[in-house]
């Protein structure tokens, strides 16, 4: 675990859908929130809905 407001390292993963993400593709943002879980794991199928309304909320605003 790092500590809070430890720069994030430079990275390179598929996105849910295969396609590449960078962190440098968010360079611009205000914010930049990252979560590594799995999507189809019983223990965290309940967290879907409030992680697609926070993304709802906070894209309009600028975070990546």
């Amino acid at each position: 675990m790092l500590p809070l407001g430890t720069a994030a390292p430079a990275f390179r993963l598929p996105d849910t859908a295969g396609r590449p993400v960078a962190l440098d593709d968010f360079k611009d943002a205000p914010a930049l929130v990252v979560i590594f879980m799995c999507n189809h794991c019983p223990s965290v199928k309940h967290l879907r809905d409030g992680l697609a309304q926070f993304a709802r909320d906070y894209l309009p605003r600028g975070v990546g």
